[in-house]
């Protein structure tokens, strides 16, 4: 298979067609591997436009998803990230290439080994990979960025209190069929805005939080 092909197929015909024209962005997905991130049975798919299985019910993201959440992030160099998620670690990666450190947390403790091993191999060494349950919030830092691997009913403030001023979270909102890429900012003390991007249906974040239901 033709790998670098293959690649910039999926650059042009994928990413820039969903509105990812973040020049950073395309550069990085030039140069870090991709099909070493997905698991070796689904190598000649690596590129394609679809989620590809990982094992345990769970799923990697498709490559124009990753893409345009690295854009809408708009990450710096002095950024903090926090992933919920690590799943096969190629996220991880590209967040780490584009800000300061990123706290990724898994709750399948199988899933941070391996991407723990495809992280060291691709260079990246600012990924702090941890395995636990972030559903609700993890620990008690402060980012720059949040990122939710995994779709959630609703946004808890329990992960909005983590971010910094300024700071941004993605995730994908609702249950399916309907759900929602949203993007919040923190704009001052308690207070924050709403951009809903696109529409989109990815698995459940585990042990997410559940809105309260009327029972008649």
């Amino acid at each position: 298979m033709d790998f670098e092909q293959a690649r910039f197929n999926m650059v042009e015909q994928q990413i820039r067609t969903w509105d990812v024209l973040d020049q950073r962005v395309l550069d990085l997905l030039f140069e870090l591997r991709r099909e070493d991130f997905v698991p070796a049975a689904y190598r000649a798919l690596a590129f394609a436009d679809l989620e590809i299985p990982l094992g345990d019910g769970e799923r990697m993201w498709p490559p124009k998803l990753e893409a345009r959440v690295l854009q809408e992030l708009e990450l710096d160099r002095n950024d903090a990230v926090l992933e919920i998620g690590t799943g096969s670690g190629y996220l991880t990666a590209l967040l780490g290439r584009c800000c300061a450190a990123v706290t990724s947390v898994e709750i399948i403790a199988r899933f941070s080994a391996e991407a723990a091993g495809k992280l060291t191999r691709a260079g990246i060494r600012n990924a702090h990979l941890q395995v636990g349950d972030g559903a609700r919030r993890w620990g008690d830092g402060q980012y720059d960025a949040i990122v939710l691997t995994g779709s959630t009913p609703v946004i808890p403030d329990s992960w909005l209190r983590q971010l910094k001023p300024g700071g941004r979270l993605f995730a994908v909102v609702g249950d399916p069929p309907v759900m929602t890429a949203r993007l919040v900012h923190w704009t001052a003390p308690g207070a924050f805005s709403t951009q809903d991007l696109f529409e989109t249906v990815i698995a459940p974040l585990r042990n997410a939080v559940q809105p309260e239901r009327f029972v008649f």
